[in-house]
């Protein structure tokens, strides 16, 4: 009896993993993912399936485009995520593998990857392809073994170039009054060059000026987001009037088209007027349709790009107090052009909009006002 017991316990417990594996190939071929979401998705329980998060989506694509463009390592990527709330189950900031498999993780470009097979996903991409290629190709290249045998951390390096002859600008370690420092100088490629070595720390010193030069302060920044949330208000409310005006136009000239035909069906137009003025009336039709399509895509693309600027010159605030010299070196490349060093000065013109803050009267009460801050964008 006991031996019946058992293989009928065993038949139970086979069917049920053979029922369980055949529901979740059912739902990976309709494109539903099976168990929890990953991060940047949530679990919707009435569709069984994922959908994007509102908020930890926009954190996922932004971590996305800040890997491909070459602003982070997977170590300052974890610190930038726990920075937005990005953290593990358990409250604690990602590891290094763990955001590593988030940015190899077909998942957010629509695809679901199951024991080595793909499935089209049917639920709502966060990154672009291109993007997630990129940050493969990023990472692809860093896994690649160096060819120096001894790793140096000149974190400064390739930032700027050298005021006085042109050339790049390379570091080295010396000693000195007790201890071993990094100096940054030219690398004098390009013929003969008397510019000085400067100090990390010194050179340090200086880009935290820059950064401080753009940082805004919070309630500077709540003010302005403040005002974009009202620019954005009256962009959709004026945006909505001029769709609904061209959805009125479309159904006059669909009005008009029906009159035609019936002119045309009851003898009361000759065939040639009648063709002349349909195609008239299609091509009319025609254009204002793609007008309306095009005016849909374009109503909000200076919200966001501004919005992400204020959000970035807050977060110099931050860096202009901080010891990342990578993170420093990335925002100092996105905001400055021309980056020379000479007789141990940093150097650089201001990328736009960028020159709107460094150039600001801090004696003054100031916020860019309406049209005049928007047309900067």
């Amino acid at each position: 009896m006991l031996q019946v017991a058992f293989g009928q316990s065993k038949y139970y417990s086979d069917n049920l993993s053979q029922n369980v594996r055949r529901g979740i190939r059912q739902k990976l071929r309709r494109g539903e993912y099976p168990g929890h979401a990953p991060i940047g998705y949530i679990n919707n329980l009435k569709t069984r399936n994922i959908e994007p998060d509102d908020i930890k989506s926009k954190i996922i694509k932004k971590a996305f485009e800040e890997f491909s463009q070459g602003r982070h390592t997977l170590e300052s990527l974890k610190k930038r995520l726990c920075f937005w709330g990005v953290v593990s189950r358990n409250g604690t900031m990602l590891s290094k593998s763990s955001v590593k498999k988030i940015l190899t993780n077909p998942v957010y470009i629509g695809i679901i990857s199951r024991s080595g097979e793909f499935y089209n996903g049917s639920f709502a991409q966060i990154v672009s392809k291109a993007t997630f290629e990129a940050v493969q190709e990023v990472l692809d290249e860093r896994s690649r073994p160096r060819k120096s045998k001894v790793s140096h951390n000149f974190p400064f390096t390739g930032l700027l170039r050298c005021g006085g002859c042109g050339a790049s600008i390379t570091a080295q370690f010396a000693k000195g009054n007790g201890g071993i420092y990094r100096y940054y100088r030219c690398t004098k490629k390009l013929g003969k060059c008397h510019q000085p070595y400067i100090r990390e720390d010194l050179l340090t010193g200086q880009l935290k000026n820059k950064l401080q030069k753009v940082a805004l302060c919070e309630d500077l920044k709540e003010k302005m987001l403040f005002q974009i949330s009202t620019w954005e208000k009256e962009n959709r409310r004026s945006s909505h009037a001029f769709s609904q005006n061209l959805s009125n136009k479309i159904t006059e000239t669909e009005e008009k088209l029906d009159k035609l035909v019936n002119f045309f069906l009851d003898d009361l137009m000759d065939k040639d007027t009648y063709i002349n003025k349909k195609n008239q009336l299609i091509k009319t039709k025609a254009d204002l349709i793609q007008k309306k399509k095009g005016f849909g895509k374009k109503t909000d693309n200076w919200i966001e790009p501004l919005r992400e600027w204020v959000n970035d010159a807050y977060h110099a605030e931050e860096l202009a107090s901080s010891k990342d010299l990578s993170a420093i070196k990335s925002f100092v490349g996105k905001i400055g052009t021309n980056r020379r060093l000479l007789d141990k000065k940093v150097l650089l013109q201001w990328e736009n909009p960028w020159g709107l803050l460094a150039e600001r009267d801090e004696s003054s009460d100031w916020l860019p006002q309406g049209v005049k801050f928007r047309t900067n964008f």
